[in-house]
């Protein structure tokens, strides 16, 4: 990456989508690829295209295009991906356990090691063979497993006692489903998952479309 560089929201979003879809070139034995055959697969001009890889040295030979291979492991270092985090999921709703389920951040290098619950129906059980502990145990757990990230999948009205709860106890990252904005030391980075917007923005396009 290039120093002194400060790297936009909207880049750093753009990132995962361009590895996956190189995930897919690998898998179809596609060795290079330019900017403007990769603009056409994924939908951002070649230009954008270009402009976000250079914001990390660029990647590309001219004349050449970029190595697919290369790319894909860049792009994967750059995410943090070549690396295992460690999650635990606070909620053992249908979302904490739909997240508990979920092979692809096993996969991924995202191992979830425990859900926490208030509900004593909940504690104890086994969810994907990962155990509901019970909440009041939360902060000595993270700090005796160096747990990376916490997922809070509760109502809005406990998520920023949780949210303080995590950063106490030393997480580095917060994924946030409840419909609430959290507050957090700076050092922790906070992704907020609100999924009535994305549901709202949805039937915004579907009116324009009609409307057209």
């Amino acid at each position: 990456m290039k120093s002194n560089t400060k790297i936009s929201n909207a880049v750093i979003k753009r990132l995962p989508r361009y590895r996956r879809y190189l995930k897919e070139l690998q898998r179809k034995g596609v060795d290079k690829i330019s900017s403007r055959e990769l603009s056409d697969l994924i939908g951002y001009t070649a230009s954008q295209i270009r402009q976000d890889l250079n914001n990390f040295g660029g990647f590309g030979q001219q004349g050449y295009g970029y190595n697919v291979d290369a790319l894909y492991n860049e792009i994967s270092i750059i995410l943090g991906l070549d690396r295992e985090y460690k999650m635990i999921v606070v909620g053992a709703g249908n979302m904490g356990q739909a997240i508990a389920n979920h092979t692809y951040y096993y996969k991924a290098g995202f191992i979830v090691c425990a859900l926490f619950e208030v509900n004593p129906k909940l504690i104890g059980l086994k969810i994907n063979d990962i155990s509901v502990l019970d909440y009041e145990n939360i902060v000595e757990y993270i700090e005796e497993n160096a747990i990376d990230i916490g997922i809070i999948c509760t109502t809005k009205d406990s998520a920023q006692e949780i949210a303080d709860k995590m950063a106490f106890a030393g997480v580095k990252g917060i994924w946030n489903f409840a419909p609430v904005d959290l507050e957090v030391p700076d050092h922790i980075a906070v992704e907020n998952v609100h999924l009535s917007d994305g549901l709202h923005s949805l039937a915004y396009h579907i009116n324009r479309n009609q409307n057209k």
